[in-house]
């Protein structure tokens, strides 16, 4: 008996199962979707930790952050999810690398060992904001001087000057918001 080729109703349900489980497996900073999933504590859909002994901590800081974005910004669409690893170990399972934090658009963010600091926070919920107001994909395509100078001078890092390039994007990201101011922002963000 010769087997046909499968239905494309068949092809669909097979790349269904397959495309997901091979991001997971393939591209770590897609595992803030179901951070459970790897062993993270999650006692709500916001906050994440690998160390429950530093929770009250972790919660603090995205309370802060969730404060002070929103206040720049403008409010959030939907409710930022952040995973605060304190090790190593943790940061390597959502592939963070050299990174002291990522965000995946909306999807989450990851904040690594080093980055549990308030303005760190704020940064990757600017990134958040931006995914939520650009779009993910459009976000792709803007200039890094507007994503990451934005983040870096909207979060206030006290750090001064910063290694470049990103201390020439914060630059350059200050002297166009200065001409465009907080009204205009993001439409102006859109036309970039």
């Amino acid at each position: 008996m010769r087997l046909g080729r499968p239905s494309l109703k068949a092809r669909l349900l097979l790349m269904l199962v397959a495309v997901p489980l091979i991001a997971w497996f393939a591209v770590k900073p897609v595992r803030v979707v179901a951070p459970g999933l790897t062993g993270i504590y999650c006692p709500n859909t916001s906050v994440c930790v690998d160390d429950a002994s530093r929770l009250v901590q972790a919660a603090g800081l995205y309370a802060e952050g969730v404060a002070f974005v929103p206040d720049l910004l403008g409010p959030f669409k939907g409710k930022p999810r952040v995973i605060f690893c304190a090790s190593q170990a943790c940061a390597e399972t959502f592939g963070l690398g050299a990174r002291a934090a990522v965000t995946v658009g909306t999807w989450g963010t990851v904040i690594g060992p080093r980055a549990w600091e308030a303005y760190f926070v704020r940064h990757e919920l600017i990134h958040y904001a931006q995914a939520e107001r650009i779009g993910t994909l459009r976000l792709l395509f803007k200039p890094q001087w507007f994503v990451e100078g934005m983040a870096y001078s909207l979060s206030q890092d006290p750090r001064e000057p910063l290694t470049e390039p990103y201390e020439s994007q914060r630059r350059r990201f200050r002297a166009w918001y200065a001409t465009v101011g907080n009204q205009a922002l993001w439409q102006a963000a859109r036309d970039l």
